[in-house]
């Protein structure tokens, strides 16, 4: 019998590296189904869905308060005065809440049953000091008619935070007689919140003191303006101080982010709910230093960056 033959093993080279085989393949699979944690994604997907409700929540109370009626004064029979008030639009640089007034007449001060037809001449004086008074002749209908009211005992360079004060008030007489007046007060401004601070009855005349502030959606909007100021300008500033650090010289594509974050904050300070003026709260407070620090992180690089880039010699 013949044995069979070894194969011959060749001995390695002296000096020869070893041969590796690398699982390409085990690892490129690996590579591209990085594990998934599920609970990390039903976490991520509760705080959206519970984020979305508390909106609509904050946003379905705020419409509940908008639309309540304020009613002033009692009518001591079915002979009276309905005045109805809609507060459309506060103007806190001007210091004026402008109102539109429809007035209704009831029982015997109206005519053939339609309250909007005086049976006498009717005589509205009010607390505004543009508009005293208003005057509807009898047997003519009655039309809405804008009224501006002052306001006081506020800033408006105190945005969000600046509040007001508005006195409304009516006394009626017809036919040269006093009247009694039911006041009914209906906000419509979205950028103002409206409270009844006061209230006043006496002789027929009727007046309500007003409380004015920013809307809730408003301040929400103002902080988070703030914030993201903030937060724009210390990642510019964190950015450039890592470039200038690292020697890295002039970053064309980080100048250009920087610069146009420099002017979009002028862009975002602008779109401010309300337009509040220059030297607000606002701007004492975010938008100022925001300003300063993108342009300090600007100039930082840039300086640095000529430095390290003029050292370096041109190659021949």
């Amino acid at each position: 019998m013949s044995t069979p033959q070894r194969r011959a093993t060749r001995s390695p080279r002296p000096g020869a590296r070893p041969r590796v085989r690398v699982r390409t393949r085990e690892r490129a699979v690996g590579a591209t189904r990085p594990k998934v944690r599920p609970w990390s994604a039903y976490a991520v997907a509760t705080a959206i869905v519970l984020l979305v409700v508390a909106g609509l929540l904050f946003y379905l109370d705020e419409r509940s308060s908008r639309g309540r009626t304020q009613v002033v004064g009692t009518a001591p029979g079915p002979d009276h005065l309905e005045v109805h008030v809609l507060l459309q639009r506060v103007d806190a640089a001007a210091q004026t809440l402008t109102t539109r007034v429809l007035v209704r007449a009831y029982g015997a001060l109206e005519m053939n049953g339609n309250p909007l037809v005086p049976a006498q001449d009717v005589l509205l004086e009010t607390t505004s000091l543009e508009q005293t008074a208003l005057r509807y002749p009898a047997g003519q209908q009655i039309a809405t008619g804008t009224v501006a009211f002052d306001l006081y005992g506020g800033r408006v360079t105190d945005y969000p935070f600046d509040r007001y004060h508005a006195l409304i008030g009516f006394r009626a007489t017809i036919g040269g007689r006093p009247a009694p007046v039911v006041v009914a007060i209906e906000e419509a401004d979205p950028f103002f919140a409206f409270a009844q601070e006061s209230r006043q009855s006496e002789g027929g005349a009727v007046a309500v003191t007003e409380r004015i502030s920013r809307s809730r959606s408003t301040f929400i909007l103002a902080w988070f303006m703030m914030a993201a100021m903030w937060a724009l300008a210390l990642s510019v500033l964190v950015a450039a101080w890592l470039i200038v650090r690292q020697r890295r010289g002039i970053v064309w594509p980080a100048l250009g982010w920087m610069a146009a974050t420099l002017f979009a904050l002028v862009g975002m300070r602008n779109a401010a709910p309300g337009s509040p003026p220059i030297g607000s709260v606002l701007d004492y407070a975010a938008f100022f230093w925001a300003e300063l620090l993108v342009a300090v992180g600007l100039t930082m690089i840039v300086v640095r960056g000529a430095r390290i880039e003029g050292g370096h010699r041109p190659a021949p």
